[in-house]
C-alpha cells in the first residue's frame, strides 16, 4: 500500500468517526483536513495524528498524562495552548478518544467571554 492510499484510508476512518458527531462537517483549510461544528474548527488531521482544541488546562493535563499526546504543530508551526495532537498508529483507535472529541465540540461551541472590550469604552467626562 502506498503512502497516498494509507493517508486516504486513514482519513476515511477518521471521517467515519468524527462526521457522525452531531453538527460535524469536514473541509480543507491550509491544505489540512479539518473538522468543524457551527463553523468553528474542533479537530484537524496533521501528520500521524489528529489535533483537537480543548480548554488550555485540559490540554496541558492530557499532554502530561497520555504518552501519545503532543503539542499540536501543523507543518512545524506551533499553535496555541488549547491545541493538542493525539497520535495513534491505527486510526480506528481514535474511537477511544471519542469523549475528548465531544469535549472539543462543546468547548468550541461555548460562547467566549467578552474579554476586556469595555475597558476602553468608558469616556472621560
Amino acid at each position: 500500500m502506498n503512502t497516498d492510499t494509507t493517508k486516504s484510508s486513514r482519513k476515511e476512518q477518521i471521517d467515519a468517526l468524527l462526521l457522525k458527531l452531531p453538527g460535524a462537517s469536514a473541509r480543507k483549510i491550509n491544505g489540512l483536513d479539518a473538522y468543524f461544528v457551527s463553523d468553528k474548527m474542533f479537530a484537524c488531521i496533521s501528520g500521524d495524528g489528529v489535533g483537537l482544541r480543548l480548554p488550555a488546562a485540559t490540554a496541558t493535563e492530557l499532554h502530561f498524562s497520555m504518552d501519545n499526546v503532543v503539542p499540536f504543530a501543523p507543518g512545524g508551526t506551533a499553535s496555541t495552548r488549547e491545541w493538542i495532537q493525539i497520535n495513534r498508529a491505527d486510526a480506528a483507535d481514535y474511537e477511544k478518544d471519542l469523549p475528548l472529541f465531544r469535549d472539543s465540540i462543546a468547548f468550541v461551541k461555548a460562547p467566549r467571554p467578552a474579554g476586556l472590550k469595555s475597558k476602553g469604552a468608558s469616556r472621560k467626562e
